[in-house]
């Protein structure tokens, strides 16, 4: 019973006296899964991870880590004996931090569950290319690979701030498209380039910060049913004349103040002509385009979107990502639930375009 006391004793001395040696110094928690560097630092492998986007220096003496960004557990494994030795002089502490750390996890992820990227326009089904080089989005695109979800949001930058509806005024436009990651390059500095399509539309409903980029509470943007569209098309080709040309009289009874503004010789009217039409008028647009463009640019163009698809629901977000005009006029195409109204957008602009050169 002495000895075994003594034991004890020495036992509890050692862990008092080792535990403040067994935890990371960037979390200041103890050591999950432990990684020690080529400098003899050692730190958790999520922490090393966190360190590693904004820097490759060891935050404790700055030297320079010849580790790669991935931190894979084939390329840097875990210290196993330090790792055994954890568990073996504090096991409950061990479950009790893993558990922690799941939980932060299943929290973080509870409502606000769709990582956010502010930058730019993505279509669904067409292809958006990225350089990843900002720490916290290095975080954001490690987190969807590492999930297995592979997903994340691409939503386009408001500059003005301006209201987006029960969002208020906030730094990006409230509808976006859900992308999915294809292939990733990892750079040795960590930087990475990534190649994406796009799935899905989607509404924001509600956003939050999360380590420094967006999350948010997401609803999907479907199109209206085949039957749907089709009584569009029938209900807008039954209308005889379009009602913003009417005049002053024909809504008053009145002679009019002004001249009746007549349509330009050959003008079209968007609204009583056929999704079919809108499609042909679309298509011979973009056959005179690429005959008179430059092989190289045709050929860049073919190779990154393909050649323009055939299929009115597909067409208008081909059209949308290489056509040369600003990104608040493709911006509408996301708000859109009818492939007719998105055939109307980009006949619209065909014929503006046109109508400039002529």
């Amino acid at each position: 019973d002495e000895y075994r006391y003594l034991d004890v004793a020495v036992l509890e001395h050692l862990k008092e006296t080792t535990r403040s040696e067994l935890d990371c110094q960037v979390c200041y928690a103890l050591f999950l899964d432990p990684l020690t560097t080529s400098c003899g630092h050692t730190f958790c492998r999520k922490c090393l991870h966190r360190v590693l986007d904004h820097s490759n220096c060891c935050p404790i003496c700055r030297r320079t880590l010849s580790v790669p960004p991935s931190l894979t557990r084939a390329q840097y494994p875990s210290n196993k004996r330090l790792d055994s030795l954890i568990f073996g002089l504090c096991p409950d502490a061990v479950v009790a931090r893993t558990e922690a750390v799941r939980q932060e996890e299943t929290h973080r992820m509870s409502e606000l569950d769709t990582p956010l990227f502010i930058c730019t326009l993505s279509f669904p089904s067409m292809p958006t290319f990225l350089h990843i080089f900002e720490p916290r989005y290095r975080l954001m695109i490690r987190r969807a690979m590492e999930s297995g979800d592979r997903k994340f949001g691409m939503l386009l930058h408001n500059p003005s701030q301006s209201s987006q509806g029960e969002l208020g005024p906030c730094n990006f436009y409230q509808y976006g498209t859900l992308l999915h990651i294809i292939s990733m390059q990892l750079l040795p500095d960590g930087r990475s380039l990534i190649e994406t399509t796009g799935v899905s539309r989607f509404r924001v409903l509600n956003y939050g910060t999360l380590d420094g980029y967006t999350v948010g509470r997401i609803q999907r943007i479907d199109d209206i049913s085949l039957a749907d569209e089709e009584n569009l098309e029938a209900s807008e080709m039954s209308q005889p004349l379009h009602p913003h040309s009417l005049s002053a009289a024909d809504h008053f009874g009145a002679p009019p103040h002004h001249p009746r503004p007549r349509r330009p010789s050959g003008a079209i009217d968007l609204d009583t002509t056929s999704t079919k039409d809108l499609m042909e008028m679309a298509t011979r647009f973009v056959r005179s385009m690429q005959a008179q463009s430059a092989p190289w640019l045709q050929a860049r163009v073919l190779q990154v979107y393909g050649d323009f698809p055939s299929d009115p629901a597909l067409f208008p977000w081909w059209f949308a990502s290489i056509l040369p005009i600003m990104d608040a006029e493709k911006y509408k195409l996301l708000e859109t639930t009818s492939v007719r109204q998105r055939l109307k957008i980009c006949v619209g602009w065909i014929l503006r375009i046109e109508a400039q050169r002529w």
